[in-house]
């Protein structure tokens, strides 16, 4: 796990500025342009009011008929007399009622006839008048005699419609921001206020983010990521991961193909369709078991997850034992056909220590009638009654291997008058897995049971090119367990007399496989054991009358 303790905090501490910084960025950039545009409201409101009142008053009647008259008069105004004139007189009461910085009016020359500084009256302005009055009007900031401001410039018209002169309004500018303090403040403290519930908020946000991933890490998140995806599809058993919702969480390729399963991740456990013995597993009912799906023998473990004391659901581990199962069965058949060897190898070497012991005492004609009778005889026989009805090579041995074993726990095995075998065996592997898990199953019934004597029959058949046989016992039956006919039971069994777990259910699958199949004839009872009988499709090489005669 590639989290330490001791790096949690610079993990934070790392994200958390990087969020302030990420708001702070925001806060700066908004505050900006609010700023600007107040900027720009406030030049232009400035600009409006000065248009609007140099306007009402170029429209005044009074100003219009005293700068037409001054105009048109020949030579210069008289400065003195306009000081005290009608234009001066109303230029200052608009200043004093508008708070404007100033009222200057002008003829068509330029020269000012009204100014809030009458020593500047007769003078002729400091900025361009030209375009007004040649009819246009003028809004801009300038800088005059009086400093910088938002002036509006507007054309005096005589009775004509001709510009005679024009009327210029101006607000300073210290006087167009003496809200922007006020404004500022309440900005950054908007602001302020705005980063404070962002740290706020982040550090909730944080909280609530450790709680839910356990104090893991963004880093440390993308890690476990990369690491979980290397491992579970760098292995060959599924691992199904199940919260305490029931829902799948982690469900890895393995797990997929070996459960048959298509996108299971964020769909519930019950949803699947997966085998009851697979589902306990799942939700940790059992913590280990076995279950047959499709044609695969599965090994499940499941174990609870848990984390600081809290539950996060179940792990499934599921293993494929499949090929190791059958090859532990075929290595059964290899160990009993071992066995009997070994026992026809002992009694073959005390007849030979016997017939060599009457040669050395000299009684030669002993020891050829006993070779004579040994000839006779044959070869070592097995406790088995019945199997010269077996004349396949190979199940005659398997057969007298499974009944030396038998012998050795007191159950004989023995073969039913109804046998007839003509062809020869071609499929050994599967017929010794299916016949001895049977037979081994059936001895085991008979050990258990309480009938004496205890034995287990054996009858088989050639069906075309399939194997038929069954197998019966003397055992107590299969102890209120009811399989189907056609269907073995499935995954684990609580029966300790037929079946060790996993042997039927494969047999079973071994026999399906082929086209045949396993079924139960006799459930057993109180009168008579189980009877079981399989078909192995596949199994039986036809052989003619004249062949097997010549062979």
């Amino acid at each position: 796990m590639p989290r330490t303790t001791s790096t949690r905090p610079r993990f934070a501490t790392r994200a958390l500025l990087l969020q302030l910084a990420t708001v702070t960025l925001v806060v700066a950039l908004c505050t900006g342009v609010y700023l600007l545009l107040t900027l720009q409201q406030l030049r232009a409101e400035a600009e409006s009011t000065a248009l609007g009142i140099a306007r009402t008053l170029a429209e005044d009647p009074q100003v219009r008929a005293e700068v037409a008259r001054i105009s048109l008069a020949e030579g210069a105004p008289d400065a003195d007399e306009l000081r005290d004139g009608e234009l001066q007189r109303l230029a200052s009461e608009v200043t004093a009622r508008t708070g404007a910085l100033f009222v200057v009016i002008t003829d068509d020359n330029g020269i000012r006839l009204a100014h809030p500084t009458p020593s500047r009256i007769g003078e002729e302005v400091s900025t361009p008048y030209e375009a007004v009055l040649a009819g246009a009007e003028v809004v801009d900031w300038q800088t005059g005699t009086l400093g910088e401001s938002a002036r509006a410039k507007v054309p005096v018209r005589d009775a004509a419609g001709s510009p005679v002169g024009e009327v210029s309004v101006g607000f300073e500018r210290a006087g167009v921001f003496d809200d922007l303090p006020p404004l500022l403040a309440m900005i950054a403290g908007t602001a302020a206020g705005a980063l404070t519930l962002a740290v706020l908020a982040f550090h909730l946000l944080r909280r609530r983010w450790e709680r839910l991933t356990l104090g893991v890490q963004p880093e440390e998140l993308v890690a476990l990521v990369q690491n979980q995806t290397a491992v579970l599809d760098g292995v060959d058993d599924g691992v199904l991961a199940v919260d305490t919702r029931g829902v799948v969480r982690v469900s890895n390729a393995a797990a997929d193909r070996l459960l048959g399963l298509d996108e299971p991740v964020g769909r519930s456990i019950d949803e699947l369709g997966l085998a009851p013995a697979v589902l306990d597993a799942a939700t940790g009912a059992r913590t280990r078991s076995s279950a047959i799906v499709g044609d695969r023998m599965l090994y499940l473990d499941s174990r609870p997850v848990v984390r600081d004391g809290h539950a996060l659901g179940d792990v499934l581990i599921v293993r494929d034992r499949t090929d190791l199962v059958a090859l532990t069965e075929r290595l059964e058949t290899v160990r009993t056909m071992t066995a009997a060897l070994r026992v026809q190898r002992h009694e073959f070497a005390n007849r030979m220590h016997v017939a060599a012991g009457l040669i050395d005492a000299d009684r030669v004609p002993q020891a050829r009638a006993f070779l004579g009778e040994l000839v006779d005889r044959g070869p070592v026989a097995f406790p088995v009654v019945g199997l010269d009805l077996v004349g396949d090579p190979f199940l005659h041995s398997f057969l007298g291997a499974k009944g030396v074993e038998a012998g050795e726990r007191g159950v004989a095995l023995r073969i039913a008058e109804d046998t007839q075998l003509i062809g020869t065996v071609q499929e050994a592997e599967d017929v010794a897995a299916v016949l001895g898990n049977l037979i081994d199953n059936a001895v085991t019934a008979a050990v258990s049971g309480e009938r004496t004597p205890r034995w287990v029959e054996v009858a088989l058949l050639d069906d075309g090119d399939a194997l038929v046989f069954t197998v019966s016992d003397s055992g107590p039956g299969l102890g209120g367990i009811e399989p189907s006919p056609a269907q073995p039971r499935e995954g684990t069994t609580d029966d300790d007399v037929h079946g060790h777990g996993i042997g039927l259910p494969l047999s079973t699958e071994i026999a399906r496989r082929s086209g045949g199949d396993l079924w139960v004839i006799d459930q057993g009872g109180a009168d008579s054991g189980a009877v079981f009988a399989a078909r192995i499709g596949g199994a039986v090489a036809r052989t003619s009358p004249d062949e097997k005669e010549n062979t």
